[in-house]
Formats: structure tokens, sequence, C-alpha cells
């Protein structure tokens, strides 16, 4: 029950902080007919430039902690960096979500480790999980055109020099947890070009139901 609880707040955290740069992306459009809903609702999938990893099922629970480190890692060091954007609005957005997933981080670490060094069976799946995300984390610093262009534009951070510290992370919390870091691997990047797998149709389809039905409703 408890864990339930705290997984349903990280969404919740996760959703906020989604709305906040949907709100803001709809400013700049100078279209007052566009809104967060636009974004989340009328895209397509194709329109979507997001990683992989988040699409990836929960699986069992040592999977949904698996996604949850390894992102939160992400967000963690991109966050940090994101405070010091040139855009002041995006600046004070990561700001505000730096507080969240700092205790996103810490929690899914805590729970890596729990089940890493804790009973074989929780070892095991541990794992596997970690074995099986592992090519889709390495899309984390994978850029995409407009992530090189942000970064160009001092809007966004070189995710490069972010990988050194995330990767160091992921190492330290592993060897507490007695898990083994996975070898080279074929990386999964295909999610930020917009071409993603049958998650997030999956996804899409429940989320966007009722607004594509009835266009215009409110809740």
């Amino acid at each position: 029950m408890e864990q339930d609880i705290a997984i349903s707040n990280i969404a919740l955290d996760l959703l906020g902080q989604a709305r906040n740069f949907y709100q803001y992306a709809a400013t700049l459009t100078n279209d007052k007919e566009v809104t967060e809903d636009t974004f989340a609702y009328l895209r397509d999938g194709w329109d979507f430039k997001n990683c992989l990893l988040v699409e990836q099922p929960n699986g069992d629970w040592a999977h949904t902690i698996a996604r949850q480190f390894f992102f939160s890692a992400y967000q963690y060091y991109y966050y940090e960096a994101l405070k010091r954007s040139r855009d002041e609005e995006i600046a004070a957005i990561a700001a505000r979500a730096f507080k969240e997933v700092t205790y996103h981080l810490r929690w899914s670490s805590e729970w890596v480790i729990r089940l890493g060094d804790g009973t074989d069976e929780s070892h095991e799946r541990m794992q596997q999980a970690i074995n099986n995300l592992w090519p889709f984390a390495q899309e984390l610093f994978t850029p995409a055109a407009f992530e090189t262009e942000a970064e160009k534009e001092k809007i966004a951070p070189d995710l490069e020099k972010l990988k050194e510290a995330w990767l160091k992370k992921i190492k330290e919390v592993l060897k507490i947890a007695t898990i083994n870091l996975p070898g080279k691997t074929v990386i999964h990047s295909s999610g930020k070009e917009g071409k993603h797998g049958i998650e997030l149709k999956e996804i899409l389809k429940d989320l966007q139901y009722m607004q594509r039905t009835y266009p215009g409703c409110e809740w």
C-alpha cells in the first residue's frame, strides 16, 4: 500500500511538470486556441518525441523501479543543469521540479538497493530488470536534432556532459545493490524521432479517447 501511494505521488509530480512545460509551450505559439490539452490530447504518436524508456510497461515491481531509477537519475542531473537555462521560464520550472526529482531519485535508489540486496529472487528480478531496460536508458543521452539545437541556443544542457554524472550515480547505487552493470548493448533510440512501439499507441488510445470523441469537453 505504501509503495503504491509513493509511485502514485511520483506520477502526479511528473504530470505536474509536464503541464508546466506544456502551458509555457502554448504561450509560445501565439495562438489562443492552443492550450496544454492540445499537446497532450490532440497530437498523434509520431508527434511525441520522448525517449522509449518511459513507454516501457511496468512489468513486475523490479521493472517499475528500474525504469523509475534510470529516469529519475537522468531528470536529477538534467533539471540541475536546466536551472541555468537562458530561458528564464524554463529555468524556473526546472528549479521547482528539481525538488521533486531529488525525492524520486532517493526513493527509487533505495528500492533498487532493497531488491538487489534482498532475497535471491528479488536480486534476480532486479538484475533482469536492469538488463532489460539498459538499452532504452542509453537513449537518454543520444541527442536528437532538437536537443542539439536547444543546447546551441543555451536553452538546454549538453547531454554528453550530463552522462558522466548520471553513470557515476547508477554505478554507485548498483554496487550497493550488488547488481552488475550491463555491458555494451544496442541502443534503442527511435523515440526522439517520433518512432514508437505499440506501448505508446496503447497509452494514447486510453488517454486521448474522451477528448477526441468529444472535442472540447471539460472535466
